[in-house]
């Protein structure tokens, strides 16, 4: 189990876009400790969802922090159009880039970075990084789109981290994503886990801060 506390990062591609604004205002009030921004392009992963406007946007009233998380084909192109408006940038470690220079520049830039690992990947192609990031992200879905269910299997990526972290006195965080609610969030917290994604869950509940504190009402 993590010693860290545990985030509730709430994901805005569940919420009601009509009323974008108020939506994340809302879920801020309600309890969440940040807002989770999943950019899409439509390559990297079978979906398209928002850009930097969207993220500029949510910038401007957002006051909690902004959590970004993209799934894109080049995020070394990209990140530095998202840096001003962003507190963490995390990129995937599946494209073929330069993960390492890219991952120092996001922090040269002003924000924290994350590395992101998707459930087919091999948790050996992350573990070179584990020393240079802030947050390892281990998606507990397929990336591209919500309301899926939640891949016990990761479990077993999310437990390796954590005994690596220990391992060699490293101190990144541990989030996951993706089938995310009061049961599944024990498991991750149990398994070394400490920020929890959570976007139906949340923006689609009868009572957002009922379910925040769910989230969270494991102990350490």
């Amino acid at each position: 189990m993590s010693s860290k506390p545990t985030i509730v990062a709430a994901s805005v591609l569940a919420c009601d876009f009509n009323v974008l604004g108020a939506e994340c205002s809302r879920i801020a009030k309600a309890g969440a400790d940040w807002l989770h921004l999943d950019v899409m392009d439509g390559h990297f992963v079978d979906n398209i969802s928002f850009g930097v406007p969207i993220v500029q946007s949510i910038a401007k009233i957002a006051t909690i922090p902004l959590d970004t998380h993209l799934m894109i084909e080049r995020p070394d192109h990209f990140y530095p159009r998202f840096l001003p408006y962003v507190h963490n940038l995390t990129i995937h470690v599946e494209p073929e880039y330069d993960v390492g220079a890219t991952l120092k520049a996001i922090r040269a830039g002003g924000a924290t970075c994350g590395l992101a690992i998707s459930p087919p990947t091999p948790f050996q192609r992350i573990e070179p990084f584990l020393d240079q990031i802030d947050i390892l992200l281990v998606m507990t879905v397929n990336p591209g789109f919500g309301g899926q269910s939640f891949i016990h299997e990761m479990m077993s990526k999310v437990a390796r981290a954590a005994e690596i972290r220990a391992e060699r006195g490293l101190d990144f965080h541990i989030e996951v994503d993706g089938g995310i609610h009061s049961t599944t969030a024990a498991i991750a917290r149990e398994s070394g886990a400490n920020i929890m994604v959570a976007g139906t869950g949340v923006f689609k509940a009868e009572d957002a801060a009922l379910a925040i504190k769910e989230l969270r009402k494991f102990p350490l």
